[in-house]
């Protein structure tokens, strides 16, 4: 099969929704390794590729963007299934860039419970990275985190929290970024509905943890310790 062997199935979903489509692709360059093989027996590209078409649905929902101008406009997004030899992601469950998602095989592996739910909040977070905006591009640390947070907070509300997240009111910081963001930011939504949704769509151009105090009426560091208060007992 030469280099072929290194690719267990390519397949390609496309979803036609209010106007645009998005084609899904999934490829295992990792199937000689145990945890290619265990992707392959145990989730397996056509799961993997459904899954990558409902979350992108459930993103669109939780963003509330029904209208494709207000996305971003990919209109394809390739899955990998992958050995992590770069440093930078050596120990990474996952990792998002643009509008590819690469999954460590390792992980797949080793991971000790129910891989076929873990895989499918992973893929939730991962593509939340995909769809969300980030502030034109800003690299700002803070914004990372919160951008890391609103990705859990989308895993969270679709139901796939991972072993060992915080619980609510655990952090020393708002912008802790994943779990403890998270969190937070399920408080903050609880105070007014959509409010994840409006703050994804201040990111769109800029970044400040104003926004906090644009949506809610209070500085981040006041909600964060009446969220703190909340559940001190």
């Amino acid at each position: 099969m030469g280099s072929l062997a290194l690719i267990t199935t390519l397949l390609i979903l496309s979803v036609i929704g209010g106007g645009s489509a998005v084609e899904y692709s999934v490829t295992n360059t990792a199937e000689n390794t145990p945890g290619g093989t265990k992707f392959n027996n145990v989730i397996g590209a056509e799961y993997s590729q459904q899954t990558l078409a409902a979350a992108s649905d459930f993103i669109w929902g939780i963003f509330q963007q029904t209208n494709p101008a207000d996305r971003k406009s990919f209109d394809r997004v390739s899955l990998f299934i992958d050995v992590f030899d770069e440093v930078e992601f050596k120990d990474a469950p996952a990792y998002a860039s643009n509008n590819e998602i690469h999954v460590s095989a390792r992980h797949i592996n080793d991971f000790p419970g129910d891989v076929k739910v873990e895989f499918t909040g992973i893929l939730y977070h991962e593509m939340t990275h995909v769809w969300q905006w980030n502030g034109n591009g800003n690299r700002d640390e803070q914004l990372l985190y919160l951008n890391e947070g609103i990705a859990d907070f989308v895993r969270l509300k679709a139901g796939y929290p991972a072993p060992g997240w915080e619980g609510p009111g655990k952090g020393d910081r708002w912008d802790e970024g994943y779990s403890v963001t998270a969190r937070f930011l399920e408080y903050c939504d609880g105070l007014k509905s959509g409010f994840v949704a409006e703050l994804n769509k201040k990111l769109r151009d800029s970044y400040s943890p104003n926004f906090f105090q644009d949506l809610l009426g209070k500085s981040v560091d006041t909600l964060w310790a009446e969220y703190k208060a909340t559940y001190a007992n």
